[in-house]
């Protein structure tokens, strides 16, 4: 007996190692093709971006620049004679007669277009800004926005290299490039100023330092690579215990309670069965069952007795299901009409959930005396998680409605309480809209759900396109914006969730909005009481045996009267 169990134990370990080896295999490579992705898209991205705002620069710069001065500027500077480099810098008085040169044809547009060259330089970031003239191999400065002492003096010569002795046609440009040399890492780009004509007539080259962004790259790997290390190594370590205690260690117990539950009660000797006729030989976890399952045979029989016990609990949980139902269904605002006392408008709503309790919810309550809420939603998934968070949502979204707040305000609040504990990683699509019963205005906002419906008095419903925005607890911080029309009595708004647009037959065809605007201009002069249920019966005509897979809700809201104000005496 021990020598078995040791048998099995091998077994198991060897199990448990291969499936952890695999998985920790697969995650690296993926983590290792996340990394890469992830930063050559990061990188990718940064390049095009720094390589875009240099040639802007560059062109804008440009634009402020005159082509004749410039033309100007060039031809009197070379009448001083040829710019000595290694004199300049290497002899003070070379260098003093020829500054006093080229500061002579310095005019007040030089200067300005210099100080127009440091306004763009200082307020952009750049780290070099200068204008260039090229003539055949060499280079020739004739602006330098730099305050150093080294920076170029009008006339400076160089010999050019790199993309600008590379590219064909330098003079008409040089696309933004980026390198790395004694300056660090720069992006630079080569904008020509060109004459009236249209002919180039010199360069604006702006380099922008990216060492900064070099380094973030290099922390943004660094970052990403530890991350997806710790991620596998989280992985697999919470695979391994899931293993032990999700997989092996459940199935030794019911092996052992298998054993266990057959010699207590096998006592007469049986004819031996297909099963005990089986030889698994796995050599894993798979052999050990099947050695169970060979003795739980034997007492098969005693099972039936358990079906009364199970039978007992199927029926007590449809009854807390039909408990459930209930309890939702109260919830939702189920008395017509909702407000007797109120004759400004008429309001009529209806659920149908596809399982015993929903994820669709709807509301309709007064804001204050004169303004009416309106709201429709739409929990991912069925059953009672959906139903428990239609429950949250509801009284989230009612709780924060108030007067004189916005209704964008009102779906980020809500939307970050859901974000705050949403575990199952459950969302929801609403719509609220609230109608002001003195103007007229209705303001509403959207949360990644189905446009109204709104028909003008007279009018048949035509589809109300708005603006979605990012469904409510999908991700924390999102912004909505809310938006408002103004509706006059004898005015309807329609509003419902995707069950009833993607209602589907048993040709796997939707119903469709083309199908809901039909159906409701047929019905368009009926009252909400009326309108709701002719969709309904619509929708089942259409959609004929097939199953119904999702919750169908509806709500019909109908401006009857302006709503008159009281004045401030009373």
């Amino acid at each position: 007996m021990a020598k078995n169990e040791s048998k099995r134990k091998n077994r198991i370990m060897s199990l448990g190692f291969k499936t952890v080896l695999i998985i920790l295999i697969t995650a690296t490579v993926l983590a290792a093709i996340c990394v890469t992705i992830s930063y050559n898209a990061y990188s990718s991205t940064m390049d095009d971006h720094y390589k875009r705002l240099s040639s802007n620069l560059a062109k804008t710069a440009a634009s402020q620049l005159s082509p004749d001065d410039l033309m100007r500027y060039y031809t009197e500077v070379k009448k001083i004679g040829d710019y000595d480099d290694d004199k300049y810098w290497g002899d003070e008085e070379y260098r003093a007669e020829y500054d006093k040169k080229a500061e002579a044809i310095k005019d007040a547009k030089y200067r300005k277009m210099l100080d127009t060259l440091f306004d763009i330089k200082d307020s952009n970031d750049i780290l070099y800004l200068y204008v260039q003239k090229l003539d055949g191999d060499k280079c020739t400065y004739l602006f330098d926005a730099d305050r150093a002492d080294d920076r170029c003096q009008l006339g400076t010569t160089h010999e050019v290299s790199g993309p600008t002795k590379e590219t064909k046609n330098p003079e008409n440009g040089i696309p933004a490039f980026i390198t790395n040399d004694a300056y660090g890492w720069l992006c630079t780009s080569m904008e020509p100023v060109k004459d009236k004509d249209g002919n180039p007539v010199a360069l604006v080259g702006v380099d922008i330092s990216m060492d900064e962004i070099m380094q973030d790259r290099a922390d943004y790997l660094r970052y990403v690579i530890l991350t997806m290390a710790a991620a596998v190594l989280l992985i697999s370590v919470l695979i391994l215990i899931g293993i032990h205690y999700g997989l092996i260690k459940p199935i030794n117990l019911l092996s052992r309670a298998a054993r266990s539950f057959v010699e207590d009660r096998s006592g007469a000797k049986k004819d031996i069965s297909s099963i005990a006729k089986l030889s698994i030989r796995t050599g894993d976890e798979v052999e050990t069952l099947g050695d169970s399952i060979k003795q739980m045979e034997l007492d098969i029989n005693s099972y039936i007795t358990h079906l009364t016990e199970v039978t007992a609990e199927k029926e007590r949980i449809g009854a807390e299901l039909d408990v459930a139902t209930h309890i939702q269904s109260s919830m939702l605002p189920s008395i017509f009409p909702a407000f007797p006392e109120r004759n400004e408008f008429d309001v009529y709503a209806t659920m149908d959930p596809a399982k015993e309790v929903g994820g669709d919810f709807y509301d309709f309550f007064m804001v204050d005396q004169r303004h009416l809420a309106m709201v429709m939603a739409d929990v991912s998934g069925k059953g009672v998680p959906a139903a428990l968070f239609m429950v949250i949502g509801k009284t989230l979204i009612k709780d924060h409605t108030l007067p004189d707040v916005d209704l964008g305000t009102v779906f980020e609040e809500v939307n970050n309480i859901l974000c705050e504990s949403n575990s199952e990683g459950l969302f929801i699509t609403a719509f609220e809209g609230v109608l002001d019963l003195v103007t007229g205005e209705f303001r509403f906002v959207n949360a990644g759900h189905e446009p109204p419906f709104i028909a003008k008095s007279g009018e048949n419903f035509e589809v109300h396109k708005i603006k979605s925005g990012f469904v409510l607890a999908g991700m924390e911080g999102m912004k909505y914006k809310s938006g408002s029309i103004t509706v006059a009595p004898g005015d309807k708004i329609f509003q419902y969730t995707d069950g009833v647009t993607e209602a589907t037959n048993a040709q796997n065809e939707l119903y469709g909005m083309e199908r809901l605007e039909n159906a409701l201009n047929t019905v368009v002069d009926k009252k909400p009481y009326d309108i709701l249920p002719a969709i309904k019966a619509d929708i089942d005509s259409f959609v004929g045996g097939a199953p119904q897979f999702d919750d169908i809700t509806m709500l019909c809201l109908s401006f009857k009267k302006y709503m008159q104000e009281e004045s401030d005496e009373n």
